[in-house]
């Protein structure tokens, strides 16, 4: 599929913006909901890796599924964007929660060996600590579209 199709920032515009009303636990993330959480992480990612379009999307959607199954956030998300995202980006949300517990020194070795072994190890180290970063109250972020809009030109100029 055409990852530069429109259609696709339907989808993702779609999905992120029930994220505003997710209300999400006080004690993990002072700064809000999920949509603000969301936008800080994807502007942490820009900064990080200003030309690396799957990663800053991974950063952007890596919630959705907040606002379908909060219990169950990273299936739930993965199953919605079946199909409209790349295996690259896919993977990297697919573990963000594993990189979390990685960060913190929870994960098991086997775990982390698998994760070791992937090409995007290291993008994914920095997934979580944007994830982890994305958590300040009061901080400037991009309207939703804006964000949506300089990604769709970020594919438009390396596809």
């Amino acid at each position: 599929s055409d990852v530069c199709s429109s259609d696709l920032f339907q989808v993702y515009r779609a999905l992120l913006l029930p994220l505003a009303g997710v209300a999400q636990s006080r004690e993990w993330h002072p700064e809000g909901d999920a949509l603000y959480h969301s936008l800080q992480v994807y502007e942490l990612a820009r900064d990080e890796l200003p030309y690396d379009e799957e990663f800053q999307l991974a950063a952007l959607l890596h919630d959705v599924g907040k606002g379908i199954d909060p219990y169950d956030h990273v299936r739930t998300g993965l199953e919605a964007l079946e199909g409209y995202i790349t295996a690259r980006t896919r993977w990297l949300i697919e573990h963000h929660m594993e990189a979390r517990a990685l960060a913190d020194g929870t994960l098991g070795a086997r775990a982390r060996q698998r994760l070791e072994a992937s090409p995007d190890f290291e993008e994914l180290k920095l997934l979580a600590d944007c994830d982890r970063r994305g958590r300040v109250p009061g901080t400037q972020v991009s309207e939703l579209d804006d964000a949506l809009d300089a990604i769709r030109e970020l594919a438009r100029m390396c596809g």
